[in-house]
């Protein structure tokens, strides 16, 4: 055992100067792709929850030509919108289990914007920004350092004692 690692450092209460401190597996530092999937899980998240409200709000009070489907339209919306806001929250807590919400969220955000970019006007723009952020998620979230990032493990499982 080495002496150093028995001796105290000086602190700022010795007169001492405090010594900087590593980074401790405590308080990991959180790799800047998880940041960026969770941020892109957020935002989409955010924008189903925004659209479901306002489909629900004018269901209600709006002239809607069936205000039941409006409604309905609208609370399905806010539901699906909660699956990638939750992949976001585990992915900045590092949790192995928001991979699968996050990746269905980009797998279902591609025909959508596919549909977008088939129609006219402004929608061709929202399917080309759509597209992007789905790509770039499906990209980051396939990542083989995020999976390791994540603490998912690849290969065969071995069981002790079998």
């Amino acid at each position: 055992m080495s002496t150093q690692q028995n001796t105290p450092s000086p602190s700022a209460a010795d007169g001492g100067e405090t010594p900087e401190t590593p980074e401790t597996p405590e308080t990991p530092e959180k790799p800047g792709r998880i940041a960026v999937l969770a941020g892109v899980n957020a935002l989409e998240g955010a924008a189903l929850v925004i659209g479901g409200l306002y489909m629900l709000v004018m269901g209600l009070v709006g002239r809607p030509e069936s205000p039941q489907q409006a409604e309905t339209g609208g609370v399905t919306l806010i539901a699906l919108g909660l699956i990638p806001l939750f992949a976001a929250r585990g992915l900045l807590l590092r949790r192995s289990w928001s991979r699968g919400p996050a990746l269905i969220t980009q797998l279902m955000a591609l025909p959508v914007a596919w549909t977008l970019l088939r129609a006219q006007g402004a929608l061709i723009p929202a399917g080309i920004v759509l597209a992007a952020v789905a790509v770039t998620g499906l990209v980051l979230v396939m990542n083989p350092a995020t999976t390791r990032e994540l603490g998912i493990r690849r290969g065969p499982r071995t069981t002790p004692g079998a």
